[in-house]
């Protein structure tokens, strides 16, 4: 592994732990030149679907832009990078196991709004207003007064 500081080729690993999934191995290193230490992770590389976007182009599922969208609507929110990383991985999974080649934007974010939701109420909120391009106040009231109501009156409107 190359030293992201110096270059040298030659580093040694110094710990090796994987998440509790054991889907990922995270390394820590330390070079041999300049003894700096730096982290790596080891992670399975499945081929992710191909996302439709709406005016009908496609694109490669992007998991850094997945988890740069949901950080900024997070932002200056009491959420952990642990949590909305371990939210990126379960949407990773949930498209993986779909089998799915390719895949309307319109399903990835309606993961992610799923994830938020479950994060922080204000993220979500954050996020519905960009993805769902309000028009106006009413939509972003009736967003708020959705997730407001309690569980079971949700239940028992569907």
């Amino acid at each position: 592994m190359k030293c992201p500081f110096c270059g040298e080729l030659s580093t040694q690993v110094t710990d090796t732990r994987e998440n509790e999934e054991g889907d990922t191995v995270r390394r820590r290193r330390r070079c041999m030149r300049c003894d700096k230490r730096f982290t790596t992770y080891e992670r399975i590389d499945l081929k992710m679907p191909q996302i439709i976007k709406r005016n009908g182009s496609r694109t490669e599922f992007d998991r850094n832009k997945l988890l740069a969208s949901m950080k900024l609507a997070l932002r200056k929110r009491p959420v952990t990078v642990e949590s909305v990383e371990a939210a990126v991985s379960r949407i990773e999974e949930r498209l993986l196991s779909l089998g799915e080649r390719e895949l309307p934007s319109k399903q990835l974010g309606e993961q992610v709004m799923r994830e938020l939701r479950k994060l922080d109420k204000v993220g979500y909120i954050r996020y519905a207003s960009v993805y769902r391009n309000f028009e106006d106040v009413d939509e972003f009231s009736e967003v708020i007064r959705e997730i407001s109501r309690p569980r079971a009156s949700r239940a028992s409107k569907t």
